[in-house]
């Protein structure tokens, strides 16, 4: 395996921070800084802050997704019992189990999609597209997971189920609350 690239160190360590600390908040130094490159290397690669961001966002949209869906399938069960494992790999994730990227199980610190189309809220923005499109495609591949479960209305039903879902997130990460995953499954128990 070949090793990482500048362009990945860089994009790896600015997810790092992003996810930590917020978008606006981080500073280019900070980026530096975690990794370990100078400024020209930054420039060489994005024109700016913001074509970093979101080369980080498709990173983490890429990782979130495999993760997600690949845990849903990991669990098993039937299609249906699948479709209700997204919240049980909820709460792997809002207790700090989960491992999305490559520095093994992460702090649960809130959905950094929500975070980005709140600090980039004109819905042109590149950055708030990026997050939009991350959305978008967890409803889509949820339909299709409904679809094959054969269960009524499936986008339909992909779209509310993604309403608990982004519900569960919300509430894990304002209250703290770890079992928000489990409450929105039991809501979804009944809508199936």
């Amino acid at each position: 395996m070949a090793p990482p690239s500048r362009r990945e160190d860089l994009v790896e360590a600015a997810l790092r921070l992003f996810l930590r600390d917020g978008f606006h908040a981080t500073g280019i130094a900070a980026i530096l800084d975690e990794a370990g490159l100078t400024k020209m290397t930054l420039y060489h690669h994005f024109k700016s802050k913001e074509e970093l961001i979101v080369a980080a966002l498709e990173l983490r949209d890429r990782r979130f997704r495999d993760w997600l869906f690949g845990r849903v399938q990991a669990m098993g069960g039937t299609p249906r019992a699948q479709v209700l494992n997204i919240f049980e790999a909820l709460g792997e994730w809002f207790r700090g189990e989960a491992q999305i990227g490559n520095d093994g199980p992460e702090a649960f610190c809130g959905c950094p999609f929500v975070k980005a189309s709140a600090e980039y809220a004109d819905q042109a923005d590149p950055i708030h597209r990026v997050a939009s499109d991350h959305k978008r495609r967890i409803v889509e591949t949820l339909g299709e997971m409904c679809h094959k479960a054969e269960l009524p209305e499936p986008e339909r039903l992909a779209r509310r189920l993604v309403l608990l879902k982004e519900g569960a997130i919300a509430d894990a990460t304002i209250a703290g609350d770890s079992l928000a995953a489990a409450e929105a499954k039991l809501m979804a128990v009944r809508m199936l």
